[in-house]
């Protein structure tokens, strides 16, 4: 089952740090949010492979918006 990487505030989305059919760990960093001019890591929760990103620089986010999904390894 594919785990949904969610926003947790209201940000905007600095940069993407993988690509879809990117593996990654266990908080390794899929993307950075800047809210009120602090740089917050979006980390994958679980070991897998990026399946989607949601998501492009620029875009404002809101809490519970979907950023990205990896499927579990």
């Amino acid at each position: 089952m594919s785990h949904v990487v969610s926003a947790e505030i209201v940000a905007n989305v600095m940069s993407i740090e993988v690509e879809v059919g990117a593996t990654v760990k266990a908080d390794d960093a899929l993307l950075v949010l800047e809210s009120m001019k602090m740089e917050i890591p979006v980390l994958a929760e679980v070991d897998g492979t990026v399946t989607a990103v949601y998501v492009t620089p620029g875009d404002v986010v809101h809490d519970g918006d979907p950023l990205a999904l990896v499927t579990p390894a």
